[in-house]
């Protein structure tokens, strides 16, 4: 019973009010020959028709359906065949693809606001097609040509898929731990062996060939991350003509049985001796891979948000038909009042709204800074996007996420009971974005990235960037929404406390930055979307959609005197350091 409905306008409105993308577009002569608005809101529009129609109905049965393993064949839910077709067909895989190899050469802004529809439409499903696209950004950045032109046509069409092979059962967060060994077979390729465990679409009956993107290492290589390497490991060997040739020495021991995403086959894949082909340069793999890993963390983003979108609608439309209990001006009456009338729906109903437009925006600005740091032609305004990019990808990976599993939850507590019940696909949603948090990175190990790697590494220099260009903003709109740019700017000034104190802390006690970690990305998280309502805000006056613009600022304001205060509040937590978590010893847990 649950419906989905792209919100193509506020898209829209992001798109080409808030951020005006199509100025940069119309300036940049690598995008101005292939995008403009018109086309922009034409794909958008037939983004949302296919993952409405040809996704999103099917996505509660491919759930219960699941995918089944027998002896190493994998079989997805049906309903999958015939989307990814539609998908593959469309040309979506390769939507920001290189068109020299047959992508259509989008922008990261466009492409985002498509996987945004795909993870609405069904989470599981998008694994799919998305892992493929990462895997083409790996395999465009740091293979020879032959390799790209052997491989990403195929790609971006949809014929072949790909997947991401790190885990192994030993070695999780910490790579440099991997066993899988590569042998230079002395012809330009090598022999892999080892084994992967957690690999989305590792197997699958979707595409005529899969291509592994596999860490491995060769002998003598140096001790831990230093020494991996990246290879291409395709399932099945390819011609000299390109047609496929005799089947690689590649297997799936087993799927998982998960609490969620059922439709996506999480496999145990054998190396056996396979073929392999090395991607990059030999011991620098990871930084090859992180290449799709930075890629699939903003899209992992994106899966809670579309989540939340789809949980949001679900309950909008439950809690304006289910009658139970009555309003206070009514309850005088005998007749029951839809449960949007009651404040506590209303609360979570609204919570979800704002917190689901702001991460939109968010997400949407963090590919604006991935547009800029690609097809900027002046090298140092490239160069400060890159850093904002890189800075901001955690916390789009584990806020947005954070927050879309309690936007989630919340949906499922405005149906009550019935959003305990399969039918309604509440729950179904609940279990698909508790992945979110895990995968890609747990969003702990992403609060460290953004503490310890992204703030101390520079001293909080590029964390003061957007301290200085969301001040800029405030005092640029004087005047305008003084109570909300306030508030802002007090929120701005404790993020830029708290940097310094976690600093200064840390420089005694080391522990202060794991300690202050999660907490310092929440908090910058809410910054951020601040930044995001108060742009929204201030857009919505030349824009002609009365009620969009009543709506915003409305949801706008409900942010700012609601949830942004939270911020106060970690700052608190993050100010009460480190010692209190390790006053306990290993006996007092």
């Amino acid at each position: 019973m649950s419906q989905y409905q792209a919100p193509v306008n506020d898209m829209n409105f992001l798109l080409f009010d808030v951020f005006k993308v199509q100025e940069f577009w119309a300036n940049n002569d690598a995008l101005s020959e292939a995008i403009d608005l018109d086309t922009a809101k034409a794909i958008l529009e037939e983004s949302a028709k296919v993952t409405e129609q040809a996704i999103a109905p099917f996505s509660r049965e491919a759930d219960e359906t699941g995918v089944s393993w027998d002896d190493g064949t994998v079989t997805t839910p049906t309903a999958y065949k015939n989307a990814f077709n539609v998908i593959a067909e469309g040309g979506w895989i390769g939507l920001a693809g290189d068109p020299e190899f047959g992508g259509m050469g989008m922008p990261k802004t466009l492409a985002g606001m498509h996987e945004e529809m795909m993870c609405s439409a069904d989470l599981a499903f998008a694994l799919y097609p998305g892992l493929t696209a990462g895997a083409c950004l790996a395999i465009h950045a740091h293979a020879t040509e032959d390799l790209k032109n052997t491989y990403l046509p195929n790609m971006y069409a949809g014929t072949w898929a790909g997947s991401m092979c790190l885990t192994e059962a030993h070695a999780g967060t910490d790579l440099g731990l991997i066993k899988t060994k590569a042998i230079d077979n002395g012809d330009g390729s090598y022999e892999i062996t080892g084994s992967k465990i957690f690999i989305s679409g590792g197997e699958q009956d979707l595409t005529d060939n899969i291509v592994h993107l596999v860490l491995a290492k060769l002998p003598g290589a140096p001790e831990g991350s230093r020494g991996i390497s990246l290879f291409i490991v395709p399932k099945f060997n390819i011609n000299d003509d390109g047609s496929l040739g005799s089947e690689n020495k590649v297997t799936c021991g087993s799927i998982e049985h998960k609490m969620g995403i059922h439709g996506s086959a999480t496999c145990v894949m054998n190396f056996d001796g396979s073929k392999g082909f090395l991607v990059g340069e030999i011991n620098k793999g990871l930084a090859c891979m992180f290449t799709m890993m930075n890629y699939e963390r903003l899209l992992v983003g994106l899966q809670g948000l579309g989540a939340a979108e789809r949980s949001y609608q679900n309950a909008l439309a439950y809690a304006l038909d289910r009658g139970q209990g009555k309003g206070l001006p009514r309850m005088k009456e005998g007749a029951t009042d839809p449960i949007i009338v009651h404040p506590d729906v209303r609360r979570m109903l609204l919570n979800m709204k704002a917190m689901n437009e702001g991460g939109r925006a968010f997400t949407t600005y963090v590919s604006t800074q991935l547009d800029a740091a690609k097809y900027q032609p002046d090298p140092a305004l490239a160069k400060i996007s890159a850093a904002k990019a890189q800075l901001l990808t955690p916390i789009a990976k584990a806020f947005v996420t954070d927050i879309s599993l309690d936007m989630c939850i919340a949906g499922q507590q405005v149906f009550g009971g019935h959003g305990y019940v399969r039918e309604w696909g509440q729950e179904q949603l609940v279990r698909d974005t508790r992945i979110t948090q895990i995968y890609e990175g747990t969003n702990g190990v992403q609060a460290l990235d953004l503490m310890g790697r992204k703030v101390a590494m520079d001293g909080g220099e590029t964390a003061k960037l957007f301290a200085i260009e969301i001040k800029q903003f405030i005092a640029e709109q004087s005047g305008v929404f003084p109570t909300e740019m306030a508030a802002l700017s007090d929120a701005v000034d404790d993020l830029v406390a708290v940097t310094t104190t976690v600093l200064t802390k840390a420089a005694i006690n080391p522990n202060e930055i794991g300690a202050a970690s999660v907490d310092y990305l929440h908090l910058f998280g809410y910054v951020m979307y601040g930044y995001m309502w108060a742009k929204m805000m201030v857009a919505v006056s030349d824009v002609e959609d009365k009620k969009l613009a009543s709506s915003k600022i409305k949801t706008g304001r409900y942010y700012f005197q609601r949830l942004l205060p939270k911020v106060a509040s970690l700052k608190l937590q993050i100010e009460a350091g480190a010692e209190i978590l390790f006053s306990h010893d290993t006996d007092d847990f």
